[in-house]
Parts: C-alpha cells; structure tokens; sequence
C-alpha cells in the first residue's frame, strides 16, 4: 500500500506525465502544475496509454483512480502534498528557480524527488533554503507507469532519513528503488546508456550499421539477456563452470584492443541528425509516436509477466516486483470499496468535525 497521501508533479512532460500515470493508478490524488497550455491533453494521451497496459497488468480490476487537478502555481500544486516529483527541463538554472518555489510552499517534512538524468542533487538543492535537507535524486526511466528502476541520490545537505523515506515512498507504488552510492553526475543507468549511445553514433556516422540494425542487433542478441540478468550474471555465465574468474581472464586483455570510440564522439552536426533521423523514419514504417508507445507497452507487460512465472513460480528479477505489484493493486482495488462504506458509517455515527491533518513522519 502507498504511504502517500497526497502527492504533486511539477512538469507534465514525457517523465512528468509518467509519474502522474503511476500515482493515479495507485489510487493516490495528484495536483500538477505546468504552464505548458497542452499540458492537460498530453497527459491525458499518456493517461490512456497507461490504462490500457494496466488493464492487462490486473486484468481483474484497478484500483480507484486518485484525483488529478491542475494547478495555476508551484504553490498551490505543493500545498498539503507529502510527497513532491519535480519534472522539468534539464536546465540548472530552470531547476534552481522551480525548486526554490517547491522548498519556499511545500510542508516541511514534504519529500522533494527530482526526475533529473544527471545533475548532481548538490548542485540544485544550493537553492532550496529553507529544507534542502529533503531533496533526493529520484530518476525514473521511461514510461515510469511501467518500468519500476528509480534511482535514488543524495546530495550533500540531504539527511540519510530522506532517503530511507524515499526508498520506502517509491517502493510502495511498485517501484525498485536503487540507492547509488557516490553522487556523480548521470547516476549509473545513464552512464551506461550515454557510452552505448556514443558508440552507435559512430557506427552509424561511420556506416557500419543502420539505425534499424544497430537495434535488431540489441533486441534479438544481448538485450533480451540483459532484461533477466543485466551485466555482470550474463558474464558469469558466459565464463562457464569457473564463473566471473575465467571470464575476467578471458576477456579482460580485449580491454586493451581498439573495439571502442568511447574517449571520442563523432561531430553532432546537421549531417549527422539527418542521417539518423532519415534512417529512423524509414525504422518506424509509418508508426505514429502513440502507436509504437501502444507496442513498447505491450511488450514490457508481456516480458514482465512471462518472468513473474519463472523461478518455479515466485517470479525472476523484474518480474518477481512485477508480480508483487499487481498482487499490491488487486488488494487496493478489492479493499478500496470496503474503506469507502466505513468511511461512511464513522462519519454518519460521530458529530461533524474538522478533519485533522494525517501525522506526517518526522522531517528528513
């Protein structure tokens, strides 16, 4: 069960729209502020999108969707929210002027997530100078309705207990939090895509591959090992009965061999982006964006779910959490009626009164 009672997203962009979708259909009400004035119909085509996986997820029913509002201001979005996710543009200085506003109207004791792919949390909570103290990295990847790596850094002011509170927040709505251990920038999640990324750039430029190639080579080879296993198990594997030991022998001298550009990075100009996104408009054979969304969704279910009946039934890597989860909504959408109806009674039995604020864990 979510240990949010009420929640705010500051930016309703890609990952903004994404964390909105997950709230929401954790049954947790949610007020949004962006000023984007197409800010309410993109959210709400993420909206569906999102509906549409979950219905496969727990075929049996959802949960009661939370409340969304949009708000005019920061300050009306962070009033009463115990639980903030900031999801604007990757600009320091961007970031700076929205954080001041969340730490200047937020309650005290709000944690305070930020979606950022990269910069590092000391660098942003300098502006934060009431409680800078609740910050915490908190990197989804994309869509975050499905996908439930978040990873969690701390930044130089930030209190240890924000973190085991964020852990705690984002487990609760199906997510695997990774606590990184040294705050650099880009985490570890997107340092590994940045280096793959560079390197398929050069391919590309250097007409090796094709955009569509370079895919088919991830997602018919290494990808689909890397979905169950990651790195260093594959690796394991791949040395054979005397395990990472002989692997690291094997290979290890390959380190040394010219197999990469990574200390180099091919020129982004014109000529670049036009090749690639030619090439990539020739991939997608005439997909709409929400189409090939309505694809990688069904797929990600269809993955998650095959490996929640591995392992003789108890699930194996993501879809062991995949499988939790939606036990987690089945057990919302069945005990929701019944918190509703004793509402009812305890309020028709006791006098009127104004509700009391919910006990908010102590500031971290």
């Amino acid at each position: 069960m979510s240990i949010i009672n009420k929640a705010a997203a500051i930016g309703g962009g890609v990952i903004g729209a994404g964390w909105v979708a997950r709230l929401l259909l954790n049954g947790i009400d949610v007020s949004i502020f962006d000023p984007d004035p197409e800010a309410s119909r993109k959210v709400s085509e993420v909206m569906k999108g999102a509906r549409r996986a979950y219905r496969q997820m727990v075929p049996g029913g959802l949960p009661k969707e939370g409340k969304l509002t949009f708000a005019k201001t920061i300050a009306e979005a962070v009033a009463d929210a115990d639980f903030i996710q900031e999801s604007v543009p990757e600009r320091l200085d961007l970031k700076h002027r929205v954080l001041a506003e969340i730490d200047a109207h937020a309650p005290a004791n709000a944690i305070v997530g930020s979606s950022t792919s990269g910069i590092k949390p000391t660098d942003m909570q300098v502006a934060m100078k009431k409680h800078p103290e609740r910050l915490v990295v908190g990197h989804p990847f994309n869509p975050v309705y499905l996908l439930p790596l978040v990873e969690i850094v701390g930044g130089d002011q930030t209190f240890p207990e924000a973190i085991e509170v964020a852990k705690e927040i984002y487990a609760s709505i199906g997510m695997k939090p990774v606590v990184i251990r040294k705050e650099i920038e880009a985490f570890v999640g997107d340092r590994l895509l940045e280096a793959a990324w560079r390197e398929a750039l050069w391919l590309i430029k250097d007409g090796i591959c094709t955009v569509e190639e370079l895919d088919d080579i991830m997602r018919y080879g290494f990808g689909l090992r890397w979905a169950q296993m990651g790195m260093f198990q594959v690796y394991r594997v791949a040395g054979g009965e005397a395990g990472m030991r002989h692997f690291m022998a094997q290979f290890g001298p390959c380190l040394k061999w010219p197999w990469t550009k990574l200390m180099d990075v091919p020129e982004f100009n014109d000529e670049l982006v036009d090749l690639i996104a030619t090439q990539s408009d020739d991939q997608a054979r005439g997909l709409s964006i929400r189409e090939l969304e309505k694809i990688r969704d069904d797929n990600l279910v269809a993955i998650m779910d095959a490996l929640s009946k591995q392992n003789k039934g108890k699930g194996w890597g993501a879809g062991a959490l995949h499988k939790d989860y939606t036990k987690q909504l089945a057990k919302l959408a069945a005990k929701k009626p019944v918190a509703s109806k004793a509402a009812e009674n305890a309020k028709a039995a006791k006098p009127v009164k104004k509700a009391e604020k919910p006990k908010k864990k102590k500031k971290g």
